[in-house]
């Protein structure tokens, strides 16, 4: 069930502070490492690697969501895994690059406009992004 959906900028704030805080560092750290600033492995493997298990490790936070004060959720309920991040994250950017960018832009139309701010990617991986905090058990 779709409790308290993030919405599109909440969401765009995130992603625009994961870019600044995590992925300008990586890519410096991966023009040390390779020495190329464009088409670099490293950061691409480390840039993944951060989207698919810092949430499933942090409740669903990266540290953009975490400063906004959202976090990826399972639809279901269940704990948010490796498995639904993987959907969410490396399949849907593949049907992003296989559309030219057409699915992406529907993504963003779907975050907007929809009452459950759902996109393809949550889709996908059965989560969306809430407002709700972490519960502490």
């Amino acid at each position: 069930m779709v409790t308290k959906p993030a919405g599109f900028w909440k969401r765009f704030l995130a992603s625009f502070l994961d870019g600044l805080i995590i992925g300008i560092p990586l890519s410096i750290i991966g023009y040390f490492v390779t020495g190329k600033a464009e088409g670099n492995w490293f950061t691409s493997l480390m840039n993944m690697l951060y989207m698919w298990l810092i949430p499933v490790a942090w409740s669903g936070y990266t540290v953009g969501k975490k400063i906004v004060g959202i976090r990826i959720v399972k639809v279901n309920g269940e704990k948010l895994g490796v498995g639904a991040m993987f959907l969410r994250s490396f399949v849907a950017y593949l049907i992003y690059g296989l559309t030219l960018g057409i699915a992406f832009l529907v993504s963003a139309i779907m975050v907007a406009a929809r009452e459950d701010k759902r996109a393809i990617h949550d889709f996908l991986a059965g989560t969306y992004v809430t407002t709700e905090p972490k519960v502490e058990a």
